[in-house]
């Protein structure tokens, strides 16, 4: 299932990137992205404590967002603080891994493939 939601992280990242724009003002789909950048932040720190062995896999595929969408100013701050605000809001809470944190981790992967899809379909050319 987590390559399905990677593919679709991708794709999403290639469809919406575009041109620069000359403002940075928010897109219509920032606040999806920054719901992104927070579940793959809640990603990174839960599969490390679940022993999954992706080391940095999830904070690299959150890079890869931020270099394709190439926000700058309050956006570029918004999803960084979306990605920070998932792992030290379950770092608070979760210190080993459990079979909540389990389920979290399912259901986080879920929700993230499920934006990436409606993503896709409303906005990839």
């Amino acid at each position: 299932m987590s390559k399905h939601f990677l593919a679709a992280l991708i794709l999403i990242s290639v469809c919406i990137s575009g041109p620069a724009r000359a403002e940075d003002a928010a897109a219509p789909f920032d606040g999806d992205l920054q719901r992104l950048a927070e579940i793959l932040g809640t990603l990174h720190y839960l599969r490390g404590i679940c022993g999954t062995n992706d080391g940095p896999k999830w904070r690299n595929e959150m890079q890869a967002l931020i270099d394709a969408e190439t926000p700058s100013g309050d956006r570029r701050t918004r999803m960084i603080a979306g990605f920070n605000r998932g792992y030290n809001g379950f770092q608070q809470t979760y210190r080993t891994c459990t079979p909540a944190a389990t389920v979290a981790i399912r259901r986080y992967i879920e929700e993230g493939s499920k934006i990436s899809r409606d993503l896709t379909a409303r906005y990839a050319n």
